[in-house]
């Protein structure tokens, strides 16, 4: 069995880390999702587009209606793969992103806070190589912060 790289092991953790801050998960991760996380990292699933995909699918069972029976928890990552493909298909404007996670870290009538708000942008602050974190290669744009 081949030993993962160091850009996996670090694309793994930032993923299991985004996922466990966020509300209504698991605050460990369960091998099933690191296995999930190494997946998206053999598939080159961009961390920002994960990043992404979490925080939309998030508010998206925050902002629901309250006249709706409550969701259960989220109990593994799988449960975000289909808006991690639905954002592949259809990528979100370059701004939205951002908005998303201003959104994310403000309280407000969502109620919508994560656990340790360690999540505005992180794949901005990872070591990975461009192809990774996107195709852009303006590098302010990967050591920027809200």
């Amino acid at each position: 069995m081949n030993r993962p790289s160091a850009e996996d092991v670090i694309y793994v953790a930032a993923v299991l880390t985004l996922y466990a801050d966020l509300p209504d998960t698991p605050l460990r991760p369960t091998p099933m999702d690191q296995s999930v996380a190494r997946k998206l990292y053999q598939e080159v699933v961009p961390l920002s587009l994960v990043e992404s995909a979490l925080l939309l699918a998030t508010l998206r069972r925050r902002t629901r209606s309250s006249e709706l029976p409550p969701l259960p928890k989220v109990r593994s990552l799988a449960y975000f793969l289909p808006v991690i493909a639905e954002l592949q298909q259809q990528p979100l404007p370059r701004r939205v992103p951002r908005l998303l996670a201003t959104q994310a870290s403000a309280t407000g009538p969502s109620g919508l806070m994560f656990r340790n708000l360690r999540f505005p942008m992180i794949a901005n602050t990872l070591p990975l190589p461009l192809e990774m974190l996107g195709s852009r290669p303006d590098k302010r744009l990967l050591t920027s912060t809200l």
